[in-house]
């Protein structure tokens, strides 16, 4: 094997994986298992909700991973899936993830479109999917790479992933400690704007927000500006366009999510939009890998045969 070809967020856009899977130069075996003569493929994680086409990228992956052919962490969407599906205490008929209309609606797609007799297949495979993948060279988590969460969850599930019920009961309990580490691993890490005089904001979904996402992946950035991801279409609650964010130093504590390793690590989750920009989407040892493709952007996957630093030219989008 000469390498790894790292995918983001597909989120049930089977049309545009296969597609990609074909660009790539893989071929679906006998059984289905996606090939290269040389190559092997890394999903980010959230495979499921949004898109048209739940089970067959479920059918691809899985088959895929099974035969050897590919590897795949957990994303928030397959955590909340499991939550969903869960109930804590055993047999309460108190699901761990609230069946409100928001998250109901969020999940309609997996609910809709994997019928009931094929879920618990799903739902249990789920569990077996590492948080995170540390293969010597190469670092892949869904959302956020930090250590110090690491520790936890290998703490608190004795590995790299979840392998019962009273643990994801656990991880969905917000004054557990697992609960931090996984929102952290899952969702990456926020940015309080308040003490900066900045005011709340709508986000793409029209959700107000006093935190903003925070750009850990680039190593040298230290200001407000440079961390939080505050989108160009954001607006403040009243419809007026979002203040300029400040250049102002942010405490060395909130700065400790910001990756420091040597190792190359990628990630999905931010719905990122157009093409990879330096900075902004990728920096020398990190990279996203969600392009916003249930959004009308493009399923987004990096070539990786063995460099330290990323190369623009392996990104590979479809749309």
């Amino acid at each position: 094997m000469t390498g790894y070809d790292i995918i983001g967020d597909v989120h049930g856009c089977a049309d545009d994986l296969e597609r990609l899977l074909d660009l790539l130069g893989y071929a679906p075996d006998a059984d289905g298992a996606f090939r290269h003569p040389r190559r092997s493929l890394i999903f980010v994680g959230d495979l499921i909700d949004r898109g048209p086409g739940q089970l067959r990228v479920l059918e691809i992956v899985k088959t895929t991973v099974d035969a050897g052919a590919a590897l795949v962490t957990l994303g928030n969407h397959e955590f909340n899936a499991m939550a969903f599906d869960a109930e804590w205490p055993a047999g309460s008929g108190r699901p761990l993830r609230p069946h409100s209309e928001k998250n109901r609606q969020q999940h309609a797609a997996f609910l809709d479109q994997v019928p009931l007799s094929q879920r618990a297949e799903y739902l249990s495979w789920f569990r077996t999917l590492p948080v995170w993948l540390d293969l010597g060279d190469l670092r892949v988590v869904h959302a956020c790479w930090h250590p110090a969460s690491i520790r936890v969850v290998e703490r608190e599930l004795g590995g790299s992933r979840f392998t019962s019920t009273e643990q994801i009961a656990r991880a969905c309990d917000p004054a557990h400690p697992l609960y931090a580490a996984i929102e952290t691993l899952l969702k990456g890490p926020e940015l309080d704007l308040r003490p900066y005089g900045l005011p709340p904001y709508l986000d793409k979904g029209n959700h107000t927000r006093e935190h903003a996402r925070l750009r850990w992946w680039v190593e040298d950035a230290v200001s407000v500006a440079e961390l939080a991801m505050i989108e160009p279409t954001f607006t403040t609650r009243d419809g007026s366009p979002y203040p300029k964010l400040p250049d102002v130093e942010v405490p060395a504590a909130d700065r400790n999510y910001v990756y420091t390793g040597d190792v190359t690590v990628f990630f999905g989750h931010y719905w990122r939009r157009g093409a990879p920009e330096e900075r902004l989407d990728w920096s020398a040892n990190a990279a996203c890998l969600d392009f916003s493709v249930a959004k009308g952007g493009a399923l987004t996957a990096y070539r990786w045969s063995g460099e330290t630093y990323i190369d623009a030219s392996n990104f590979v989008q479809i749309s």
